[in-house]
Parts: structure tokens; C-alpha cells; sequence
């Protein structure tokens, strides 16, 4: 009984727990962002590749 109350009140898995969603949050976070400027990285690119292809002669 002593160890089952003696986990209720343990704090190191809640501390755990907060750690691993934070460190979602920032993953979830970190990926919008680089989808979104590879997604204008590309087009940026696919850009210029098109106009070097009407600037080239032939």
C-alpha cells in the first residue's frame, strides 16, 4: 500500500511527461515551418529555372 501511494505522489513522471510535450509541440511546430518555406524554396526555383529556359537561345 506504502508504494502505491508512494507513486501517486511521485512528481518525476509528470516532469516527464510535460518534457515529451514540449518537445512535440516544438517538433509539430518546426515542421510547419520548414514545409511551408520548402513549398516557397521550390517555387522560388522552379521560377528561375523558367525564366533561364525562355532567356536561352534555341
Amino acid at each position: 500500500m506504502q508504494q502505491f501511494i508512494r507513486l501517486l505522489t511521485c512528481k518525476r513522471g509528470a516532469t516527464a511527461i510535460e518534457y515529451g510535450l514540449i518537445a512535440a509541440t516544438i517538433t509539430v511546430v518546426m515542421l510547419g515551418a520548414l514545409t511551408s518555406a520548402g513549398s516557397q524554396t521550390g517555387e522560388t526555383f522552379d521560377g528561375i529555372a523558367s525564366q533561364m529556359s525562355d532567356a536561352t537561345p534555341g
